[in-house]
């Protein structure tokens, strides 16, 4: 599976610093090996379509077209879900 960050988390995901930046990193390699969910911090969405990833204090949003993961979104938990 390839993984694909869509304008709007790629932009998010430049201002993280480093160690930020690892964390989140690794989930979405994880999710290339195993098909997702259900898988551990993946949860379906309950109010749009896609799955949420829990990497700490941040939540990455995504769904699965083909055999690409694309990542909509990247942020904070309380912030994530808001729409910014």
């Amino acid at each position: 599976m390839n993984t694909v960050l869509s304008p709007r988390a790629a932009k998010y995901f430049k201002r993280l610093n480093e160690p930020i930046k690892g964390r989140i990193k690794t989930p979405p390699r994880k999710l290339e090996q195993t098909p997702p969910p259900p898988q551990g911090d993946i949860v379906a969405l309950t109010d749009r379509d896609g799955y949420r990833l829990r990497v700490g204090g941040y939540r990455v949003l995504f769904g699965i077209k083909d055999d690409t993961i694309v990542i909509t979104d990247i942020g904070l938990r309380g912030q994530v879900y808001k729409g910014r």
